[in-house]
């Protein structure tokens, strides 16, 4: 499947060869965990440059259980913030993480409504 948004983006998606797929994409279920990551991200970013934190490099990763049964909602969400930079400030960041899952992320409130989320970040010097 070829998704286009309505930004005229697009991206391949598939499913598994069991149930029908090629493996030709990222499955859709992954998509939303990748919208989480990226969205959280740039709120972060955004918050922290805003406090006059110096980022040099921020990899988000997230982890996702899911239910059992159909419908295979997520029922438990971690997301992993690992940040370089100078200086960083380890209050700044735990309140940019707050501020974008409490506040501003739609994806992270959205997805909040039906899993637990949790997160969590590590700190690394800059290069």
């Amino acid at each position: 499947m070829l998704g286009e948004s309505g930004s005229g983006h697009a991206l391949v998606l598939d499913g598994p060869p069991e149930f029908g797929g090629r493996n030709l994409g990222v499955r859709p279920m992954e998509l939303l965990l990748l919208g989480l990551g990226g969205c959280t991200q740039f709120d972060v970013l955004l918050i922290l440059r805003k406090a006059r934190q110096v980022v040099t490099d921020c990899v988000v990763e997230v982890s996702a259980e899911r239910a059992a049964q159909d419908p295979k909602v997520f029922t438990r969400i971690h997301v992993h913030f690992i940040l370089s930079g100078r200086d960083l400030d380890p209050r700044q960041v735990e309140r940019a993480i707050r501020l974008s899952a409490d506040k501003y992320c739609s994806a992270s409130i959205m997805l909040g409504a039906t899993a637990t989320l949790t997160h969590d970040f590590e700190l690394c010097a800059a290069d």
